[in-house]
């Protein structure tokens, strides 16, 4: 289960890959980029950059990771399963450059860096809804949608997150689309998996 990703992106990136889908990012207001500072990890409800269609297009926003949950006092639900549902609302785009996975029983865990072959960025296959904050206040959330592992990552986790290619991502955001002929294991030789011991602090 992914519960912490990282986001390279520029800015500048999200709007010439947009441009070159035919479906260019609405303007986010008087000719001002948001700050998006590259961040290795994201934890749950942490603030992240989604993409979701309106009516007049698609745009930007930042959202909290993590749905309301079902039930009084259980966790923020920031991974969903995918099989079996067609998501008919809330379809996003969750970019990012990598994600970890840990392995292991005991502490520290092994973590693991899982990204693109080639080193591009790609986003996740999310869900928009409703979240809470802390303070029971309520504001818009997304989770991840998750599938059985393809091969490259089997090893790691019995699920993974869905990776969309580039040129489905339109497509997944358009709801009237099946999900299920989207929402797939990645293939096999398309993810790297990379150890990311964390680094230890200088002992003195």
């Amino acid at each position: 289960m992914c519960n912490d990703y990282g986001n390279h992106v520029p800015y500048t990136a999200y709007l010439e890959a947009f441009r070159d889908l035919g479906m260019p990012l609405l303007s986010p207001g008087p000719e001002t980029a948001p700050n998006l500072e590259p961040r290795d990890e994201i934890w749950p409800t942490d603030l992240a950059p989604v993409i979701r269609a309106l009516d007049r297009g698609i745009e930007l926003v930042q959202l909290r990771w993590g749905l309301a949950p079902g039930r009084p006092k259980a966790p923020v639900v920031i991974n969903m399963r995918a099989e079996g549902r067609n998501f008919t609302r809330g379809r996003c785009l969750v970019p990012a450059s990598h994600y970890y996975e840990f392995t292991g029983t005991k502490s520290p865990k092994k973590r693991w860096r899982i990204e693109r072959i080639d080193k591009e960025w790609f986003c996740f296959a999310g869900l928009t809804g409703r979240g809470r904050t802390p303070d029971g206040a309520d504001v818009e959330a997304f989770a991840l949608l998750t599938v059985r592992p393809g091969p490259d990552v089997a090893a790691y986790h019995d699920r993974q997150p869905v990776v969309l290619p580039r040129d489905i991502w339109t497509t997944w955001l358009d709801a009237s689309q099946p999900a299920q002929t989207l929402l797939k294991p990645a293939p096999v030789g398309s993810l790297q998996v990379t150890e990311a011991p964390r680094e230890r602090a200088a002992i003195a």
